[in-house]
């Protein structure tokens, strides 16, 4: 891509015969287009996992999201159902993970249950940060197009920072584990397993950055640098992608010659030790 030289050389731009006001104006208009099409994208999305819940229990989500905070006969009522009823609503929204809820005592009779979102429930509603990251992102690309990518580079440097001091001293394998949580905790919903190999298999269910990503190649750079800079003794690939239209992300770690002969030969995992993908132990 050609660039205006007045990008480069702002001293140069009272000089340009080409005016910098339409190129703002392009690029904002780009940006209007993208964020559009996300916010769209976004609420068709959480439209259909709303539609997914049976009618009642999607007017306590709701109920719950306006209030904050609701007990079994205010939603029993709110609904038009019966307090048993409701429990069974409650019971079954609290077993997929959409609600919690505190018992309250105060005197004789039943303890009063008081009910909330949880982050997977809050989830559900419309929010639009993919879409408005990449309006703002747009706007310091217009002022400085080289920022952008340093804005990447510094969050990756954070994650990075944190990759090392959590894997310090760990065998590889751990290494592995610790990595996929990172990202499991990013929201990229990751897991692992390890290959018959020795190599190791990242996957991401989830893009917790789609939207930024579909504007911005940068995202996913920095993902793949990340991955190879916390795992230095391995060579990482990407061999899976959701923007060439795979339905996850995925990259294969393969240690190098000498890390992989020391742990020859390869045994598998029973469930729940470190290989096992469904089985992500908590970082502390």
């Amino acid at each position: 891509m050609n660039q205006d030289p007045s990008d480069c050389f702002p001293a140069l731009a009272s000089e340009s015969t080409t005016p910098v006001t339409p190129r703002a104006r392009t690029t904002v208009a780009e940006v209007a287009l993208v964020t559009e099409r996300a916010e769209r994208a976004e609420r068709s999305r959480q439209e259909i996992a709303i539609r997914a819940i049976p009618e009642t229990r999607r007017l306590m989500l709701e109920i719950l999201k306006r209030d904050g905070v609701a007990d079994t006969e205010r939603l029993a009522v709110q609904t038009r159902i019966t307090t048993s009823g409701a429990r069974q609503h409650l019971v079954a929204l609290e077993v997929d993970g959409l609600i919690v809820h505190e018992v309250e005592r105060a005197g004789p009779g039943r303890p009063r249950h008081n009910y909330r979102l949880t982050a997977a429930g809050d989830a559900l509603f419309p929010r639009h940060y993919g879409a408005l990251t990449n309006e703002l992102l747009a706007y310091v690309e217009d002022e400085d197009p080289a920022m952008v990518q340093r804005i990447f580079a510094r969050r990756g440097q954070r994650r990075l920072d944190q990759a090392l001091m959590l894997t310090l001293d760990q065998s590889f394998a751990e290494k592995v584990r610790i990595v996929a949580q990172i990202l499991d905790d990013d929201g990229y919903l990751a897991d692992f397993r390890q290959e018959e190999d020795g190599a190791f298999v990242i996957t991401e269910h989830n893009c917790a950055v789609l939207t930024v990503a579909q504007r911005y190649s940068h995202a996913c750079s920095s993902e793949l640098d990340f991955l190879q800079r916390a795992l230095p003794e391995a060579d990482v690939t990407r061999i899976a992608h959701r923007l060439n239209g795979a339905h996850v992300c995925a990259y294969r770690v393969t240690p190098h010659a000498r890390l992989h002969q020391r742990h020859q030969p390869h045994q598998p995992h029973e469930p729940g030790d470190v290989g096992d993908a469904g089985n992500l132990k908590p970082i502390l």
